[in-house]
């Protein structure tokens, strides 16, 4: 090895170490981020399977949700905002949905996921959504 090439090593994972970094913190975020989202699908499936009983009533598909939520390890699931539409088709009793709003933040890319959400304040938590749909029972 000559002597100008010593330093050569040193530099080169000095210049690519964080970028792995930032590759391999991505990869647990966005895992993280898509381990949410499921939690969030499944709590919404679970509110409108209860919402198509004929004696269900809104508080409690809210309940079934929260309790989803909070079992799926979601911390914030007492400030998610939860809506329930029996009359989901036109006006008539053919269908219940159910939305899901929870506020999701990551961790270490926070300021960098606000890039892709135009007009949001930085540092700010993103809102994702979940939405189920099904058909009420008869009575």
């Amino acid at each position: 090895m000559r002597r100008s090439d010593r330093g050569t090593a040193l530099l080169e994972a000095a210049v690519t170490m964080p970028i792995l970094l930032l590759i391999a913190v991505g990869i647990f975020e966005f895992g993280r981020a898509y381990q949410t989202w499921q939690v969030l699908t499944n709590a919404a499936r679970e509110g409108a399977r209860v919402s198509v009983l004929p004696s269900a009533t809104e508080d409690a598909v809210v309940t079934v949700v929260r309790n989803y939520m909070t079992s799926g390890g979601l911390p914030k699931s007492a400030t998610a905002v939860v809506s329930v539409n029996r009359n989901a088709a036109a006006g008539a009793n053919v269908a219940s949905q159910i939305i899901v709003d929870y506020p999701f933040e990551f961790i270490v890319l926070q300021p960098v996921a606000r890039l892709v959400q135009p007009g949001a304040q930085t540092g700010a938590p993103l809102t994702m959504r979940a939405t189920a749909v099904m058909r009420n029972e008869t009575q």
